[in-house]
């Protein structure tokens, strides 16, 4: 069965086809050590080449319903060059590397080997004695397991890489869902009272204003209190969902680092965050990730949201090189909406000691609105 083009692996020969052709020099290395120079080997040798490049293009690209039959047909190009010159057998090194991608790893081990093993029968029968068809087919079979057994583990590596980007992918669109249902939960069963009290009231001052202009009114009054009270109560269930900021983005930057083979240690505090206070530190761990991602070259970050009494901290420590650049836009940024807010920005970042960086914004946690109390009962 044809891999799809997505599962190719980013490394090994055949990640950059039209470099990997330098290995082609080795076809006529053996050419130089002739004892006498003829014509023969060297066409042969360029034929084998005019019939190969086709297909290590074609494999390269994951095209054509035979991609699996190339490393078969790159082999059998290079048994027919080695009576002519024995530097054919470096077709079979390509053969084993496309083998490792064409099949699966057990499969094309067994392939591999097969080849390995008809080749060192041909060296036998071409060449001179038996110690010399045997170091030969020694020599490529370490290069050619090299070559097999790295190009497996690039393609084991970039599966484990594509069913981590398809777990991430997941996660994010399940989280977005689960969100979506609560906020929807949230404003009906908020709103949902409220706005029947609004269509009752106005119903009814609406029969009202003809016959008891007085009470209409106290009803009109009634609709505009409760809709002061759905207001509040929007309010609340807004900030309630930015609240959930911070814990997002945590969320958001441990997949990331997990991308990267970053570990990530996390302490929140359970602490009741204004608005924007939680999105400044939500914002400001976001840059931080990027950071550290693109500079810091860093295996572990620590995460720690704690209370400092006046204040809130945030701190995210690396084990990377250090030596941040204070002056960065992204910096410059954190520092300028943290200081918005009441609140500071410090670093430390010693060459070579990894990079320390706390923020701080005040203490300031946001309490539910008053909820407007209705001028009259129902009528």
């Amino acid at each position: 069965m044809q891999r799809p083009r997505s599962d190719l692996v980013t490394d090994g020969i055949h990640a950059h086809p039209v470099a990997a052709l330098v290995y082609l020099f080795f076809v006529f290395l053996p050419l130089f050590f002739q004892p006498r120079w003829t014509w023969t080997p060297f066409a042969a040798s360029l034929l084998a080449i005019a019939l190969f490049l086709p297909l290590h293009f074609a494999f390269a690209r994951g095209q054509g319903r035979g991609r699996a039959l190339m490393p078969l047909a790159t082999a059998a190009i290079g048994y027919a060059l080695i009576p002519f010159n024995s530097g054919g057998n470096t077709f079979l090194i390509y053969a084993m590397a496309m083998a490792a991608l064409a099949y699966a790893p057990a499969r094309a081990i067994a392939v591999s080997s097969l080849l390995l093993v008809l080749m060192g029968i041909e060296f036998w029968w071409v060449m001179p004695s038996a110690a010399f068809a045997l170091g030969s087919t020694g020599i490529v079979g370490v290069i050619g397991a090299m070559v097999l057994f790295g190009t497996l583990f690039d393609r084991n590596r970039a599966r484990r890489d594509a069913e981590l980007r398809l777990t991430q992918d997941e996660v994010r669109r399940l989280a977005a869902l689960a969100e979506r249902e609560r906020i929807g939960r949230d404003l009906h069963d908020l709103l949902g009272h409220t706005l029947s009290v609004v269509a009752l009231k106005s119903e009814l001052a609406g029969k009202l204003v003809e016959r008891d202009p007085a009470a209409a009114k106290r009803q009109i009054g009634d609709v505009e209190q409760v809709a002061r009270q759905a207001l509040a109560q929007v309010r609340e269930a807004v900030a309630g969902i930015r609240a959930s900021g911070l814990q997002a983005e945590l969320a958001a930057a441990r997949l990331t680092l997990l991308t990267a083979e970053v570990s990530l240690d996390q302490q929140l505090a359970a602490i009741d965050l204004d608005p924007p206070g939680e999105h400044a530190l939500a914002l400001v761990l976001r840059e931080a990730v990027t950071n550290i991602l693109r500079h810091a070259g860093a295996t572990r970050v620590d995460v720690e949201l704690r209370d400092d009494g006046s204040r809130v901290t945030l701190s995210i420590a690396d084990d990377g090189r250090g030596g941040a650049d204070l002056r960065g836009h992204g910096l410059a940024g954190m520092r300028e909406r943290l200081t918005a807010l009441g609140g500071a920005l410090e670093i430390d970042s010693p060459a070579g000691g990894g990079t320390r960086l706390l923020a701080h914004v005040p203490r300031q946690p946001s309490g539910a609105l008053p909820a407007p109390v209705l001028a009259g009962g129902a009528r």
